[in-house]
């Protein structure tokens, strides 16, 4: 064992050392990382770095901790299979703070993805008046109840007592601590003038024939045959409201429940957006959510909301700004919570340093971004007392402003300056400036990428002739001429959120970029104010909803014209060369790989034997197209397939034009049947955008789409803005990125601030006019990166 500088063997683990690394596309890759160092990984988008980030270094972390419990809590825990590498030495404990949405569940808040709720309960339990009860009195979660019961009791002899149990709860009775009550529109749940018998119901999956239709024919509680107009009050609240009752329909026992209690239990209790479209659409058009009568809105009983200190509620301090919330606190002078003050006071100066001093803590999470959901889970890591850790960050400063980007490099330092090992993913050039140790991997995309150009210092990095290193100084230039705008879209009034009445014309056949600090209300006058419907296209960064059936050839309809390509060509049906369909391997059904449920301990997941990993039939990949089976054309890259579907046996149009808006937006390198959970941010958004090229509209608004993008890739998507305005276009983008602010033909800047300080229009103009103007902090920004 080698000793470390004062002769210590425990001091010689200075590297963590990863050697034959495969995972996906990483090609035998091996590097060695110091620790208790800044470490920056670089290199295009499908490079390979979060397969050697997430997929390698973190990943064996978290397995190796998850074999430290018992096998009875490994059941309880996610399943990690060891990666693919051969040797992966002196890793120490990750935590992995990527861009993950935090849950969609109404219950869930800013406040309760923190500590800062927990803190507050606490805080009002101890110092509100009135006194209502302990912290779950102030809670929305929390329920009040009250039981008796008989308890055994031995006293020398053994009798049972009589005992009342009652827990306070914060929850508000009629709306559940969800802030919004449901109300449904009975219009849409049935045609009062058709009979059951005639298909009244009129709610996806309730056809006649179905389940549900012969439920209600044949309950028995009402005439089938008798329209729905003409029923009794008894009949109709039967069909509506009737409580779950045991009836037996065509010799078959069976519980019956009115439409309204099987809607909220069966589409209700679900986030809408992970519904199927159909039914999505059905919720959409059927249910309206309104404002909670009782609590209006602030999710808690009358007891929480009257309890008050200074004469402010846990629900006003919520709702507060978090920068105003931090200051009511430093207000608060009481001993006997001191140390109580001090630790919340932390936890929301943590906030406001994070640059999330605008939100609330009532913000549901589901409404975060991708970045705002980062940096909120890196607010619980900021004041830990954690050293020695491996930090794993994805891209954090997605979403800043280049003036927030500087603070987020100050707190990466901090936590490397704790003793910790910092590990991060990214793409801008400011990030990459302050890294000890840099990693480029390249030197392209998906099979292009996956080995290591460059290890080493950031002026190593620059003098390389790497893609990275080339592009890392790259500056755009301000345009000479702007295009000329063919109309505006006016914006009257706008307040969604913070905006304060904003008046503004967006230009209209031009590129529009809409710039400001994080949560100065861009978002909010974009999907706020331009209206959404014809003409419109939003592209925004919200995840795709797929299983891991789906892939790229799915979700862009691509694999419509291939199936019926291969079916012609054969002559037979379609529906077998779908893997979700006719033609699937009977034994993984579809999914390539076979999942064993070890029940108490983790599951494990193989390639299935029989399809080996190809999820179709042996028959059906007996039949050809243009000499390759579907099976080998869903492992063809983007590129390949648009070589091979332009001509020759194989040429279809339809889908080789999906396949260039692919190539287009920069995802040649994906392979067809890459299923869509291992596709990055930036990958899916996209994606997104050559799925909605094809649609018929004028304009285009999209969120960040440099979300994800390297320095080389930034070049081609602004090559790809520049034809959708040629050709006649409107772009509107809301971004951070200044070269395509630079690149922009007219900009509007919000601000000057966030949250309450932000919601106005500071600038309006061309970009040389916004660099020449320099009263805001984007034009003081943007003149520093052009360097006038």
């Amino acid at each position: 064992m080698t000793k470390g500088t004062d002769g210590h063997a425990a001091d010689s683990h200075e590297m963590i050392r990863v050697h034959g690394a495969r995972v996906n596309n990483l090609k035998d890759v091996s590097v060695e990382i110091p620790k208790r160092r800044l470490t920056v990984f670089t290199g295009v988008s499908g490079s390979g770095k979060s397969s050697l980030v997430f997929g390698t270094i973190a990943a064996e972390s978290q397995r190796l901790i998850n074999e430290t419990y018992s096998a009875f809590v490994q059941g309880f825990m996610p399943t990690l299979a060891r990666p693919e590498v051969d040797v992966l030495d002196g890793l120490t404990t990750a935590i992995i703070v990527d861009q993950q949405r935090l849950g969609a569940d109404p219950r869930s808040t800013v406040g309760t993805a923190t500590d800062a709720n927990a803190m507050l309960r606490i805080l009002f339990s101890r110092l509100a008046a009135p006194h209502i009860g302990p912290p779950s009195a102030y809670a929305f979660n929390v329920a009040s109840v009250q039981a008796s019961g008989a308890i055994k009791v031995d006293k020398g002899t053994r009798r049972a007592e009589k005992v009342t149990f009652s827990r306070t709860g914060g929850m508000c009775p009629r709306c559940e601590g969800r802030g919004a009550v449901t109300d449904i529109d009975l219009t849409q749940l049935y045609d009062d003038s058709k009979s059951l018998r005639e298909g009244a119901l009129t709610i996806p999956g309730y056809s006649v024939d179905g389940w549900y239709g012969r439920i209600y024919t044949g309950c028995g509680f009402f005439d089938p045959d008798k329209p729905i107009a003409k029923f009794t009050k008894r009949e109709l609240h039967d069909l509506l409201h009737k409580e779950p009752t045991k009836i037996k329909v065509e010799g078959i026992n069976l519980t019956y429940e009115g439409l309204i209690p099987k809607i909220q239990k069966s589409f209700l209790s679900k986030d809408v957006d992970s519904l199927q479209p159909h039914v999505r659409a059905f919720v959409e058009r059927a249910v309206t959510f309104t404002v909670c009568p009782d609590c209006e809105g602030t999710r808690l009983n009358e007891g929480a909301r009257t309890s008050k200190i200074d004469g402010v509620s846990i629900a006003d301090a919520c709702a507060m700004q978090i920068t105003d919330l931090a200051d009511w606190v430093r207000g608060l002078d009481d001993p006997s919570v001191a140390p109580l003050l001090t630790a919340l006071g932390h936890s929301l100066d943590s906030f406001v340093e994070i640059g999330l001093g605008y939100l609330s803590l009532d913000r549901p999470s589901g409404t975060l971004s991708g970045g705002e959901a980062q940096r909120v889970k890196m607010i619980r890591h900021l004041g830990s007392s954690l050293t020695d850790v491996t930090y794993v960050f994805d891209e954090p400063t997605t979403g800043l402003h280049p003036h927030d980007i500087q603070r987020m490099n100050g707190l990466l330092l901090r936590l490397r300056d704790k003793g910790n090992t910092v590990l991060v993913v990214e793409h801008k050039p400011e990030t990459i400036a302050i890294a000890d140790h840099v990693v480029d991997l390249g030197p392209g995309a998906g099979t292009g990428g996956g080995a290591v150009c460059f290890e080493g210092t950031v002026e190593g990095l620059r003098a390389s002739d790497t893609v990275t290193g080339r592009h890392l100084d790259d500056r755009a230039s301000v345009k000479e001429t702007v295009r000329e705008p063919k109309g505006a879209l006016e914006i009257r009034g706008a307040d969604a959120n913070n905006l304060r009445g904003v008046d503004v014309d967006i230009p209209l056949g031009v590129l529009v970029a809409v710039t400001g600090v994080a949560g100065s209300g861009k978002s909010s006058l974009v999907h706020g104010s331009v209206p959404e419907g014809e003409g419109v296209i939003s592209v925004d960064q919200g995840a795709i909803k797929g299983s891991r059936r789906s892939n790229p050839a799915t979700y862009t309809g691509l694999l419509d014209p291939i199936r019926k390509a291969f079916a012609k060509a054969n002559g037979v049906k379609p529906a077998l060369f779908s893997a979700n369909s006719e033609g699937a391997c009977p034994t993984c059904n579809g999914v390539g790989v076979v999942f064993t449920d070890l029940a108490m301990m983790a599951g494990v997941a193989t390639t299935c034997e029989e399809c080996e990993g190809r999820r179709f039939q042996s028959a059906v990949l007996e039949y050809r197209l243009g000499g390759r089976d579907i099976s080998e054309v869903l492992a063809m890259p983007v590129s390949e397939a648009e070589a091979f579907f332009a001509e020759g046996e194989a040429r279809i149009p339809a889908a080789h034009r999906i396949l260039t808006r692919l190539s287009d937006v920069g995802l040649g390198y994906l392979t067809l049947g890459q299923p869509l959970t291992t596709l990055s941010g930036g990958e899916r958004q996209r994606l997104k955008l050559a799925t909605h090229m094809g649609d018929k509209g004028g304009i285009y608004v999209f969120d960040e789409p440099t979300a994800g993008l390297h320095l080389a890739d930034v070049e081609q998507l602004l090559g790809l803005l520049d034809r959708l305005v040629d050709s006649g276009k409107s772009v509107i983008v809301v971004e951070h990125h200044q070269a395509v602010m630079a690149h922009a033909d007219w900009i509007i800047d919000l601000g000057p601030g966030a949250g309450h300080d932000g919601g106005q229009v500071v600038f309006e103009g061309t970009p040389a006019d916004l660099i020449a103007d320099g009263s805001t902090l984007t034009g003081r920004h943007l003149g520093e990166y052009v360097g006038e």
